[in-house]
């Protein structure tokens, strides 16, 4: 009797681990792919909401440019190839070309060719619009529902920014909608949900990782109890691997690099989980196989970790405040990490050899880092950083005064670029201010020291970094301007320099 019972049970057991017919133990859900048929490319029309200012100057003769198809630009790390770029402006900034009145959302846009792409809310509804980069005019929109609500009251718009590849475009949403659309057109290839799909639920803020395209493979840190990153086929959306499980999805996006001669990504993960749990982990792309998990977190409940990591050379650049701080991994051939150095936070110290990166990520220029440290507003400098030693070489308050007119009466006040963005590019560092300050700056180990700065509109929340592309400048205004009372919009600017007179 007791025999029968054990295979009456054994069998039972092997029953339910038998995978069912037709089922995925990688993909939960895989999407249907639609064919398109051929069809010509959408040609440009005045958009309602699109204001066009002026032409932009020609490009000077001998400037190089590059396409921004992505997150923090082509290589993942903030900086730009462009040169020949306007360096000095009037008081009230460079040239405005045009502007694009918007909803809801902190997303920046992605642009290849002439095709600029940018998803915000408006209502219940996520609208992706797809413009000419240099006039504004729409080629289409793509519409998809959203009865997203932030938990903390911030925009219950899109964060992440769209990936661009060939004639294909990438978008996910604050839901986890995951699309592929046409770029040419505008039509739907394929569509998934990867919340509902992996059992993630509704972090922090939503969610904000941008997709990293590699080879084939979109990489997401998904963070569903099973699936931390998971790897999509980029023509079929189906799921090719998946790894790791307990990290939550953070708000900073996967950073690839090629080290030892060997090609790896890095998802600095973390997002809403009690105890809270995350890191960094190593990963091989072309398997998922993960080399290793550095635990960096804080162990307050209500944290993240929002700024993406920083690749130098065999070294690895990770921070996060909420008393967390900063370290460098150094890597040795097996891709097993020694911290080189670690920095706490400066949260609750006043010692200046400290740091902890918010969401704003690091610039690597000549062996060293260029970051704004602090949590919170007030707290916020810009600070070097000897990236071989850890060592804070400064650190600076960008403070200043202005003259605004608010309901008829004239003030002065003082300004900050508080938690500021940062862009490397033609010789400099462009940087903006978290209330829509824009300022030319010459950062080096022996100092700071402004070069040009104006105010283009009075908004907080301006946490997009600046994007160049083609001389043209594009910045997002994320909330109502407190001076003018203009509502959120999308902004291109002139920052072609003059050619020299023949």
């Amino acid at each position: 009797m007791i025999q029968s019972r054990l295979l009456t049970i054994l069998l039972l057991v092997a029953i339910h681990a038998w995978p069912v017919a037709g089922a995925d133990p990688v993909d939960p859900a895989p999407p249907q792919v639609t064919t398109l048929t051929a069809q010509p490319a959408a040609k440009p029309k005045p958009l309602s909401t699109v204001t066009f200012h002026a032409a932009a100057k020609p490009l000077p003769q001998g400037a190089v440019t590059e396409d921004w198809p992505w997150f923090l630009g082509p290589a993942h790390h903030g900086v730009s190839s462009e040169t020949k770029l306007l360096k000095t402006w009037p008081k009230s900034g460079p040239s405005a070309v045009w502007e694009l009145e918007r909803g809801d959302g902190y997303a920046s846009p992605s642009i290849v060719g002439d095709y600029l792409v940018y998803p915000h809310r408006v209502k219940d509804e996520v609208i992706v619009e797809c413009l000419h980069p240099e006039t504004g005019a729409s080629y289409w929109q793509f519409r998809y529902p959203t009865n997203y609500q932030d938990r903390y009251g911030y925009s219950n718009g899109p964060r992440a920014s769209a990936v661009i590849d060939g004639n294909r475009v990438y978008l996910l949403g604050v839901e986890g909608q995951f699309f592929c659309l046409e770029l040419s057109t505008g039509r739907l290839v394929w569509q998934r949900n990867i919340n509902s799909e992996f059992k993630v639920t509704q972090d922090f803020f939503g969610t904000v990782t941008s997709p990293l395209l590699e080879g084939d493979l979109l990489i997401i840190n998904v963070g569903g109890p099973q699936a931390c990153v998971v790897a999509f086929d980029k023509h079929t959306g189906k799921a090719v691997w998946r790894s790791g499980d307990g990290w939550g999805p953070s708000y900073a996006s996967p950073t690839p690099a090629t080290i030892h001669g060997q090609r790896r990504v890095f998802v600095f993960a973390g997002g809403d989980s009690d105890p809270p749990k995350g890191g960094l982990l190593c990963l091989n792309p072309a398997s998922g196989k993960i080399d290793f998990q550095f635990p960096w977190r804080s162990r307050k409940y209500e944290s993240v970790n929002a700024c993406c990591p920083v690749v130098i050379n065999d070294s690895v650049f990770i921070s996060a405040t909420y008393r967390t701080g900063s370290t460098l991994l150094k890597l040795d051939r097996n891709f097993q990490p020694t911290p080189v150095w670690t920095m706490t936070d400066r949260e609750n110290n006043t010692s200046e050899n400290e740091l902890g990166i918010h969401w704003g990520t690091p610039v690597y220029k000549d062996g060293y880092l260029y970051a704004f440290d602090g949590r919170n507003e007030p707290d916020a400098s810009l600070v070097c950083v000897n990236a071989a030693t850890g060592k804070v070489v400064w650190r600076e308050i960008p403070e200043w005064e202005e003259t605004v007119t608010f309901n008829g009466r004239t003030e002065r006040i003082g300004a900050s670029t508080l938690r500021g963005s940062l862009l490397h590019v033609d010789g400099h560092f462009l940087c903006v201010g978290e209330l829509g300050h824009l300022l030319w700056l010459d950062l080096s180990p022996k100092g700071y020291r402004e070069i040009s700065r104006t105010w283009l509109f009075g908004a907080a929340q301006t946490w997009a970094p600046p994007i160049v592309r083609r001389g043209l400048l594009y910045m997002t205004q994320n909330s109502r301007d407190i001076i003018t009372r203009k509502p959120p919009r999308l902004l291109c600017y002139d920052l072609r320099a003059e050619s020299p007179a023949k």
